[in-house]
């Protein structure tokens, strides 16, 4: 999982929730990628942040003042996820949440996972959990088992002494999937799976579709929950604009680039080069724009656009 892109309707209350109560840091420095389109109308400001504070930014928010909360019938985000090393960890986050009285929306034992559910000020939802160990992830006759049954907060929070001292978000928690509200599962599936790539794990029932790579439980959550053949969120609405997916290497996006060059020429809305990494920028399903980026040589160059045909001829 590479980054997600975020509109919200004021800067300083969402960063007062993502630093205060999930406890990341901002980024210094400027968001080292060219500003998406969608985010780019509403004309605010741009704050990356993390977990540790360094870049890469896993997290970016663009102010879109006085935006709406998005409609619920739309299309978009469902979720995103932020994984943490381990259960003490997400503990701790837990104690920290209680203490400051944050609504919680629910809680879940999704058997790979354990899992909190709560929104941010403007009405995003957000996932904060932590994986079981691999080799304990349920399955039956080849097929991966994820369920949602109560999770056990007592057992939980004993993982973390109500004395022990908050220093914020663990440097090691990043973003480990994103859930997605989709007009046409089928649709969604045949960009996700068939063109990038990514592998189908289970269907939660007829209206739900989990994707992974690298026999993940899953990255990309599919669903059609608010509806079939919804619309993207209005203009004036937050939103979810852009997330990148993060490919190990640049041969790995070459190869990748030239399928979606040959495959789907039309999804390709253009490329650049940002010093820190190179990247392919997609129009996705719903109206989502997705990056795949890969990482480059550090240097102090400044960004370049480039020709999408430049990303698979770079050596």
């Amino acid at each position: 999982m590479g980054r997600v892109h975020l509109t919200v309707a004021d800067l300083d209350r969402a960063l007062a929730f993502y630093r205060d109560a999930l406890g990341w840091r901002v980024v210094a420095g400027e968001v080292p990628v060219p500003i998406h389109a969608a985010a780019g109308a509403g004309g605010g400001r741009t704050v990356g942040l993390s977990a540790s504070g360094e870049p890469p930014a896993a997290l970016v928010l663009t102010e879109q003042p006085g935006a709406r909360p998005q409609p619920a019938r739309t299309s978009g985000l469902y979720h995103v996820a932020f994984l943490h090393p381990d259960r003490a960890t997400l503990a701790r986050l837990l104690r920290r949440l209680l203490r400051l009285e944050v609504p919680l929306e629910g809680a879940s034992d999704h058997l790979v996972s354990e899992a909190i559910y709560l929104a941010d000020p403007d009405g995003h939802g957000i996932e904060v959990y932590a994986d079981r160990p691999r080799d304990r992830w349920p399955r039956r006759d080849g097929q991966l088992q994820i369920d949602t049954l109560p999770l056990d907060l007592v057992d939980l929070l004993a993982q973390a002494p109500p004395d022990a001292p908050w220093t914020g978000a663990h440097p090691a928690a990043r973003i480990g999937h994103i859930h997605l509200r989709t007009a046409d599962i089928a649709a969604a599936a045949a960009f996700y799976r068939d063109l990038l790539g990514f592998e189908e794990v289970a269907w939660y029932g007829p209206r739900a579709l989990f994707l992974a790579a690298g026999g993940y439980h899953h990255h990309i959550g599919l669903n059609t929950w608010a509806g079939v053949g919804v619309p993207p969120p209005p203009p004036d609405s937050v939103r979810l604009v852009a997330w990148a997916v993060a490919l190990p290497r640049r041969e790995a996006l070459q190869a990748l680039a030239q399928r979606v060059l040959a495959a789907a020429p039309e999804r390709v809305l253009g490329a650049y080069d940002a010093g820190s990494e190179v990247g392919l920028r997609l129009r996705g399903p719903d109206e989502v724009e997705v990056d795949l980026v890969a990482p480059a040589p550090l240097s102090p160059r400044p960004l370049q656009l480039l020709d999408p045909e430049e990303v698979v001829r770079f050596t």
